[in-house]
């Protein structure tokens, strides 16, 4: 068991949707927090929520650059000492047709939502292991990464990285006392599918008339459904009790049962007599 109180936090994509509701629970929990989003704005209204009931820094960083990613751990540690509750958070959706992807689109999504993961790894857990004092490391993957949906070849093959990174790291790291868990949310009412789609680089994929228009429909039932869904507050909570009871995974939902039933199926049932 984690006891987070006292401990500092660093949160990515802290500003909005889940990071923001995870920040609200570790702040009711007693974590000191450095918050991170590239959306400065959100940033601000973030501390302006929460700085009268924990310390809180906060910094506009985007998780694929290593340099600034590494000033920023300094930065966070001296304003509010050692981090040993680390949250790698940030990430993207979007959906492309697999014909139509693009180096750029292979690089924006995977850079973000699978080495802005491995960036906070590198950045922290030296550190972390070095100082002896446990800790607790959060990465934020989707069902997606569990079995194949229709979120698209460039989201399940980050989100299945992070999956893999979150399992082996919980075996090695459990010896130095350090907790490892993976989130996997199915929908959560975030604005996530609008911010992706308006950071999406685009400018080089050649979509159809048909294509546009499958997407921007796509895009506006996502939205509509990701206003239903269970709230980035709940799944702070739960992020929190996992962290606190050390469970390796994050479940939201059951929206990915009969997806994650079907691949074990089919796994064992292709493995030979």
């Amino acid at each position: 068991m984690t006891d987070v109180q006292g401990r500092t936090a660093f949160i990515t994509g802290g500003g909005n949707g889940i990071g923001l509701g995870i920040a609200r629970s570790f702040a009711r929990a007693g974590a000191r927090l450095a918050l991170v989003d590239l959306d400065g704005d959100a940033l601000a209204s973030a501390k302006a929520e929460l700085q009268d009931i924990t310390p809180v820094e906060t910094f506009q960083l985007d998780v694929r650059d290593r340099d600034a990613y590494a000033a920023a751990a300094d930065a966070a540690e001296r304003a509010l000492g050692p981090v040993s509750l680390l949250f790698n958070n940030a990430g993207v959706a979007g959906a492309f047709p697999a014909e139509k992807l693009t180096y750029e689109l292979w690089d924006w999504s995977i850079g973000i939502n699978l080495y802005g993961v491995i960036n906070g790894i590198q950045s922290f857990l030296p550190r972390m292991a070095a100082r002896g004092g446990g800790g607790h490391i959060v990465n934020t993957a989707s069902g997606a990464g569990l079995a194949a949906t229709s979120s698209g070849v460039l989201y399940c093959t980050a989100k299945f990285g992070v999956v893999g990174l979150s399992e082996a790291l919980n075996v090695e790291l459990a010896p130095a006392g350090i907790g490892v868990s993976v989130l996997c949310p199915g929908p959560v009412a975030t604005g996530i599918i609008q911010r992706s789609a308006d950071a999406a680089p685009l400018a080089r994929i050649a979509l159809s008339q048909e294509q546009e228009s499958r997407r921007a429909e796509r895009i506006a039932v996502m939205n509509a459904a990701l206003k239903q869904a269970v709230s980035a507050d709940k799944v702070g909570d739960m992020v929190l009790k996992a962290v606190q009871d050390n469970g390796l995974y994050i479940h939201v939902d059951r929206v990915m049962e009969e997806r994650i039933i079907a691949r074990t199926r089919a796994l064992l049932a292709a493995m030979p007599d």
